[in-house]
């Protein structure tokens, strides 16, 4: 099932996503353009602080490889400790006007934020491709649908969102939290900075935001173009750098108020520890092993589709991937044959061929583990019946497209989030049963529920763990709280359950009305 572009295939792929009133911003990407033009070398050397380009303490960059080719397409600072003390005395002096500004005044900005995106969605989408293999389909969509929808939802909300109300002589106030660290992951790199630094800023707070080093090229174009674009010095600063160095500066700093971090569980409790200790709040969206449960037979050939689609978007490089099937024992076999014949058919190869489905992992790294993990599954007795013979480009970190049956809830492959195109299958010969495996995991992130009668789905959907549940492939919707239980995370993004996140009530008893 390769992955077309053609206007008619694009039109499905944008209904799908319920973004109909955001085809003026994808007018320009069916015809391409010159990507050599669009995204020569971006060599960014210095940090992004207080409204200035300030070159780090160390001086030093950090090269960033394109996982296709293997070509070096730019570079980013490598920040340390001295960096970001000086981006959180930034912060720390724009947020003592920008906590009292007007509403009219934040709305301002998330237009400068806005008008930075939409008119560079092409260039955007490129570099992400570039920095992280993403297929260029899916960095167009993604760049023009969630961060533009955030952008435009928090504008709205806050026309109408209540700062201060009164219980008789006592006044309740909601006001931002203070500076706050932004810590966002390579595999969205555009749309989470985006999500969170619009979010605090709504609610009148500072940023200091540091890119994964693996793919910090978005943030720094996108921050420069909201610069171009008279961003106010200050409320964003950008530190280039690694977790263990900068990272760990960044959270353990004294001026920072309250971390969000979207990335692996493993750095997310170590953030969580360093917050606790200072007794600083934390907003995680962390890891996930999302379960898809089919429940009957009219809905399998749908689940199968929406099921794989997810499996396999951003090349498997994303936390709410669907990548545990559970279906009824009866179907089990249909299930797989399906599944390989629908994973088979996805176009690997050249992320900015629009024909491509599943491109490179990010590293060498990301692909070694990955292909641990499914030789793990082989060696624990798993039977792979998708993977071992497909042909894969000669450059690039690919992974096969892989399926796996006769699975066994205790092997790695079940467990651990595996950040690739691999699909679990097992059968189930109850309800029942198909919850228990579903919740047999230390996830908690999403989830999918499949069955032809919508409401024996809903009442399957309210006892399986997780944050997020789609019915029978209900549409997403941007403005719904997001974020997961268990180990996938504390704390909900999106609307106006993210601008939330950053504020904090403060009580005055006899105020005056």
């Amino acid at each position: 099932m390769p992955v077309s572009v053609d206007n008619q295939t694009l039109d499905k792929q944008i209904d799908c996503l319920v973004i109909k009133r955001y085809r003026r911003y994808l007018h320009d990407f069916v015809g391409g353009i010159n990507v050599n033009q669009a995204v020569a070398s971006l060599r960014y050397v210095n940090n992004y602080i207080g409204g200035e380009w300030v070159a780090p303490a160390g001086g030093t960059t950090l090269e960033v490889e394109d996982p296709f080719t293997h070509e070096v397409r730019g570079c980013a600072p490598l920040s340390d400790a001295r960096d970001v003390d000086v981006a959180v005395a930034a912060a720390t002096a724009a947020f003592t006007t920008w906590h009292h500004a007007p509403v009219a005044e934040r709305q301002r900005v998330l237009r400068i934020l806005k008008a930075a995106l939409v008119d560079n969605l092409e260039e955007l989408a490129m570099i992400w491709s570039f920095e992280v293999g993403t297929p260029i389909t899916t960095a167009r969509q993604a760049s023009a649908f969630l961060p533009v929808k955030v952008l435009e939802d928090l504008d709205r909300v806050l026309d109408t969102f209540s700062f201060s109300q009164h219980l008789d002589t006592t006044r309740v106030d909601r006001v931002p939290v203070g500076p706050i660290a932004a810590i966002t992951p390579w595999n969205y790199p555009l749309s989470q900075l985006i999500i969170k630094c619009a979010s605090a800023i709504a609610a009148g707070c500072t940023v200091v935001a540091k890119p994964s080093e693996i793919a910090p090229l978005c943030a720094f174009r996108f921050v420069e173009l909201a610069a171009e674009r008279g961003l106010p010095p200050g409320l964003i600063n950008l530190v280039g750098g690694d977790g263990l160095t900068c990272g760990t500066a960044l959270v353990s700093h004294p001026g920072i108020r309250l971390v969000s971090f979207t990335g692996s569980t493993v750095t997310g409790r170590t953030i969580a520890r360093i917050s606790g200790e200072r007794l600083v709040r934390t907003c995680l969206e962390l890891g996930g092993k999302s379960a898809s449960l089919v429940l009957d037979e009219a809905i399998l050939d749908t689940a199968l589709a929406g099921t794989l689609a997810s499996c396999t978007r951003n090349s498997g490089q994303t936390c709410t991937s669907l990548t545990r099937l559970i279906v009824p024992a009866a179907l089990f076999e249909r299930a797989c044959e399906v599944s390989t014949a629908i994973m088979g058919g996805f176009v690997v190869g050249d992320p900015r061929d629009p024909a491509t489905a599943i491109g490179p992992l990010v590293s060498a790294k990301q692909r070694d583990r990955a292909l641990d993990i499914i030789a793990s599954g082989e060696r624990e007795g798993a039977r792979r019946i998708l993977g071992a013979d497909t042909s894969l480009p000669t450059t690039g970190y690919f992974v096969p497209p892989t399926v796996f049956r006769d699975v066994d809830p205790s092997m790695r492959v079940a467990r651990e989030e595996i950040f690739a195109p691999v699909l679990s299958i097992f059968p189930a010969h109850d309800d029942a049963e198909a919850i228990a495996i579903a919740n047999d995991s230390e996830f908690g992130l999403a989830a999918s529920v499949w069955a032809s009668d919508h409401a024996h789905a809903d009442a399957v959907a309210k006892v399986v763990d997780a944050g997020t549940l789609t019915i029978n492939g209900g549409a997403f919707h941007p403005s719904a709280p997001y974020g997961g239980i268990k180990a996938s995370g504390l704390g909900r993004e999106l609307g106006v359950y993210g601008l939330e996140e950053f504020l904090e009530y403060r009580t005055y008893h006899g105020a005056s009305a």
